[in-house]
């Protein structure tokens, strides 16, 4: 067999391999395969991620990251309830109303939910802060206002949506975080995938679905970062996601924060756990002993309040985790305590809940504050659980939930209306104190998401192939998370609101109206 001679080359001939040439080769390609393989699991590359929409689970390897190693490993992920450690009273009903919409053609349906009059700031209708030089301006929270009764569509609702054509759909080709295989629903089993179709729609405006090339090329050369509880992780998880369907972004983190890097526009994504936002000890303090945490609900959380400076968008998520054990410290005084307190004849100053308003303006005053910080600081207000029947370790459940909530259906949590009321006193005070250049913006989302306790992971937390979904014998439910958000799911919402934040202040105008 004669090939052709390269160019200026003279004439060459090939002629057919012997046997045991052909077998000399396929030996070293064997060996090869051999050490690469001994290689990869001895040395393991990076982290595993998961695309997860629609039972897709295909894997792409990405560098290690150590950021979590040492905070996450000390998290549960399903430790609050809506009055876990709580003396208030029973959730309640009320009448007040807004609408979710079904946009199939052959099916619209108009529910109606509930809200105290008293524990929400007023009405606004999710206009969006122009840019400006104001410090910080409280009338340009991001809320999506009190509902009302509405009959068209177009009203405040959630719509059903075309999936294949959604951000979510389109993220679903790409990947999350090892850590979100919790929220990854269903690669983790789950049945049903409505949850998965439906979209917040806000009243008299229009809500665009997320632009992954737009967020990218408005936050060029700048950091988001999200600082707080695993609330805080399931959102950038899901802003990950979102991105990834235009680029694949490199790890950069280490122990003390996670850092996904955008080279196409040099935009970072960080995230920073941080269970309080306030700062915490363990060692004897007074009469509480050495081991419980002391949180100082007057001083912030001093390991990333160094870093704030270098980051141009912070969105902070907390509140859950005062409904774990701990001790309240306030002007170097124990001033009360949740699932501690020594002495019961001697009465607290300070609830759970009275600590998480006071942790809120804490902080936010902190940030508002800071002489180095400049950065818009978007506060995510409140996140609603959806444990029924009980706590997460009393029997609570959302399992069977396949839709929003529909009409006469929603039962107001008093814990959670309370919790969202004091963090928006906090970020109010805040606002007050405010002295540098940034700006605090309120992102209300704690109304609408009481509607979703189909979006939860409920018994689907884990890709274990034996872990238990069904109540057993005795009707009780098995283990499950009904406080953590499906991916995809409603928590996209969040991020489609984050963008709309920055579009607003990054350009200079109000694009929802």
């Amino acid at each position: 067999m004669k090939l052709a001679s390269p160019r200026g080359s003279p004439k060459m001939v090939a002629f057919p391999r012997g046997l045991s040439s052909i077998a000399t080769t396929g030996a070293v390609l064997a060996m090869f395969l051999i050490f690469a393989s001994w290689l990869l699991l001895s040395y393991p590359i990076g982290s595993t991620v998961r695309g997860y929409f629609y039972g897709v689970d295909r894997k792409i390897v990405l560098p290690a990251s150590s950021s979590d190693q040492s905070a996450d490993k000390d998290v549960d992920y399903n430790h609050t309830n809506s009055y876990s450690g709580s003396n208030l009273g029973q959730p309640r009903m009320s009448s007040n109303s807004s609408s979710l919409v079904d946009n199939d053609e052959n099916a619209k349906a108009f529910i109606t939910s509930s809200v105290d009059k008293d524990s929400l700031p007023a009405e606004s209708n999710l206009q969006l802060p122009t840019s400006s030089n104001n410090s910080v301006d409280s009338k340009d929270n991001i809320m999506l206002g009190k509902p009302v009764e509405v009959s068209e569509p177009s009203s405040r609702a959630t719509e059903k949506m075309d999936t294949s054509s959604s951000a979510s759909s389109n993220a679903s080709e790409s990947n999350s975080v090892d850590s979100g295989t919790m929220q990854n629903c269903q690669g983790n089993g789950r049945p049903d995938k409505e949850y998965e179709n439906w979209r917040w729609k806000p009243s008299q405006c229009d809500l665009p679905r997320f632009d992954a090339e737009k967020f990218l090329e408005l936050m060029r050369g700048k950091t988001l970062a999200f600082i707080g509880d695993s609330v805080a992780r399931n959102q950038m998880e899901s802003m990950l996601c979102l991105l990834w369907q235009v680029e694949v972004p490199k790890n950069r983190g280490n122990r003390r924060m996670q850092r996904w890097h955008f080279k196409s526009t040099s935009v970072m994504i960080v995230r920073i756990w941080s269970s309080w936002l306030v700062h915490q000890t363990s060692e004897k303090f007074d009469f509480a002993p050495e081991g419980v945490t002391k949180l100082h609900l007057d001083a912030p959380d001093d390991s990333f309040m160094e870093f704030i400076p270098n980051f141009d968008v912070i969105v902070l998520s907390s509140g859950h985790w005062f409904a774990k054990q701990s001790v309240y410290i306030l002007n170097n005084e124990i001033v009360g305590g949740q699932l501690w307190w020594p002495d019961p004849s001697r009465p607290m100053k300070v609830n759970n809940v009275d600590a998480f308003g006071i942790s809120a303006e804490t902080i936010l005053s902190a940030i508002a504050t800071h002489p180095n910080y400049t950065g818009l600081t978007i506060v995510r207000s409140f996140s609603p659980d959806h444990y029924e029947g009980g706590a997460w370790n009393t029997g609570g459940s959302c399992t069977g939930k396949v839709k929003p909530l529909a009409t006469g259906e929603l039962v107001e949590n008093g814990f959670t209306n309370i919790m969202h009321s004091k963090q928006v006193m906090g970020f109010e005070r805040a606002v007050k104190k405010a002295t540098n250049k940034s700006k605090l913006r309120l992102m209300d989302i704690t109304e609408v998401f009481g509607y979703r306790h189909d979006g939860h992971p409920g018994p689907y937390r884990s890709p274990d192939p034996n872990k238990i979904t069904k109540r057993g014998p005795d009707g009780k439910p098995p283990p499950q998370d009904c406080l953590h958000w499906c991916m995809p799911g409603p928590v996209d919402t969040w991020n489609e609101l984050v963008l709309e934040i920055i579009r607003g202040e990054y350009e200079g105008h109000q694009n929802v109206s």
